[in-house]
């Protein structure tokens, strides 16, 4: 259908365009994606198999659907990706305040329009991005901002009793006639709002300062909460959840594989840091284990949830933190290190609610405390477990690295290190480059020299090494020297065992 040639009423008629609600729209819509093994959801990832054959079964339904979940799980955004499943354009009246079909106007001035014009009555073509509407849920938000009031103004002007439509002046909601309409945080509206939208959901019609307006609002409803907001900040009052269809409960990613993905679509990166800074597979990975450990942590509310928004800025302040050191030493190119781990603390700090025992070791400890955790757990994957080598009597492969430390040297691995001054370092250690040579012999150049400092790190979560916080880096020394030279507790950068002071 050429939307151009049609203009009018007229126009419209001749074109054998038939109109449908909103809720038959995206299912017809779903339907053709569903025989065309297409996906309307493109961008969330892990929930193929979950939430969106949920999503689907609640739209083939015609639902109000509310998706129930933790912070950070994908809600608003599976909500705005459905305006994927409107057609493209839709006719409505022109100049009415509610997007008013032409063959089926609800409001006083689409009929007097109609009245008035007949077939000559001027349409205009609604994009399908203009039918989309989403308000986040405030304490503040009055029954004004979502359906609407009477305006005195209006009513004077007009010389109109309060009771005529007329002198309305309508809300979002009704705004939002034959559109998405989306709440954030239903919860944190006050119950007398959520009272407010019972009618709409079932009878929808609107009542406005004691005025009933019939209205057969054609609306599809979508509505986010958050399961800790039922105790912490409100509740969605039972006679509104009974009337939402569908609840669909979301997730956080089951597998890293899934949360790497998310991570690397969702980061905001800089041309220059896409081609001048190169992060390798071990540190993708390692900035996922950190939610993942955030998520089992005893330090950490678990009701709250750690958001994967998380990995996200954490993975952008690596990538920053390695492009600081790459400008100030003017290489050119580098490569992410383990010690730019830490460069993520800030990502971490505010992104995690803590229980009282966090609260405790303050913000700042616990994510050292992940950091530690995450690179402790994928260690032992790459590498021998130093644990299991201590019940055998075959010599350790680390103990040629050790034994250098416990002469009374020390490894300094300075945030700004040139790309030379890191290599040097690393290769002075004796057996670093034997061990990472012995399992990894095939990798290329700079990815040994990642391996060799994430052996250093993987020693000092294992107790075989101590590891300080210096201003501007990170300093290795022999575990037992550093039992008589004890740091202050705010110079020791390690874990969660108060009787080890390289952790």
């Amino acid at each position: 259908m050429n939307i151009d040639s049609i203009k009018t009423l007229g126009d419209l008629k001749k074109s054998n365009y038939r109109p449908h609600s909103i809720k038959d729209e995206m299912r017809d819509n779903l339907i053709k994606y569903l025989k065309n093994n297409e996906n309307p959801f493109r961008g969330i990832i892990g929930y193929e198999d979950t939430v969106v054959p949920e999503l689907q079964t609640a739209i083939l339904s015609r639902h109000n659907i509310i998706l129930l979940g933790l912070r950070g799980q994908a809600k608003t955004k599976i909500a705005r990706l459905m305006i994927n499943l409107l057609d493209e354009y839709i006719p409505v009246i022109d100049n009415t305040e509610i997007n008013d079909d032409p063959f089926n106007p609800i409001s006083v001035t689409a009929r007097r329009i109609i009245q008035e014009n007949g077939d000559d009555t001027p349409l205009r073509w609604m994009h399908r991005n203009e039918r989309y509407t989403e308000k986040l849920a405030t304490p503040d938000v009055s029954v004004a901002d979502l359906i609407g009031d009477v305006d005195p103004i209006k009513a004077a002007s007009l010389k109109l009793p309060y009771s005529d439509e007329r002198v309305i002046h309508f809300g979002l909601i009704p705004r939002s006639h034959r559109s998405i309409f989306v709440i954030n945080e239903l919860p944190d509206l006050q119950a007398r709002i959520q009272v407010a939208l019972f009618n709409i959901l079932e009878e929808r019609d609107i009542q406005i300062r004691g005025f009933k307006v019939r209205m057969p609002l054609d609306i599809q409803f979508i509505f986010t909460a958050n399961p800790e907001d039922y105790t912490n900040r409100g509740s969605i009052v039972t006679p509104l959840k009974d009337r939402i269809d569908s609840q669909i409960l979301t997730h956080y990613p089951k597998t890293h594989e899934y949360s790497r993905a998310i991570t690397e679509q969702e980061a905001n990166l800089a041309e220059d840091q896409k081609t001048k800074i190169e992060t390798p597979e071990l540190l993708k990975e390692l900035v996922e284990l950190i939610a993942f450990e955030a998520r089992d942590s005893e330090y950490i509310d678990s009701k709250s949830g750690v958001s994967a928004r998380l990995t996200i800025s954490a993975y952008e302040n690596l990538i920053s933190t390695a492009e600081r050191r790459n400008l100030l030493n003017g290489d050119g190119k580098t490569t992410s290190r383990i010690s730019d781990l830490f460069g993520v603390i800030p990502s971490v700090t505010g992104k995690i609610e803590l229980v009282y025992e966090g609260e405790q070791e303050g913000p700042y400890k616990v994510a050292q405390i992940l950091i530690g955790k995450a690179i402790k757990s994928h260690f032992t994957s790459l590498f021998p477990n130093p644990e299991n080598l201590k019940k055998t009597e075959n010599t350790s492969p680390y103990q040629p690295i050790v034994n250098w430390f416990q002469k009374g040297n020390k490894l300094d691995l300075l945030s700004n290190l040139s790309k030379k001054d890191y290599e040097k370092n690393l290769l002075d250690v004796p057996g670093l480059s034997d061990i990472v040579n012995k399992y990894y012999k095939k990798e290329k150049d700079e990815d040994k020299l990642l391996l060799m400092e994430f052996v250093l790190f993987g020693l000092s979560e294992h107790s075989l090494l101590s590891r300080y916080k210096l201003e501007n880096g990170i300093q290795f020394k022999d575990m037992l020297s550093s039992m008589f030279t004890m740091p202050s507790s705010d110079e020791s950068l390690e874990d969660d065992d108060p009787d080890i002071f390289n952790s």
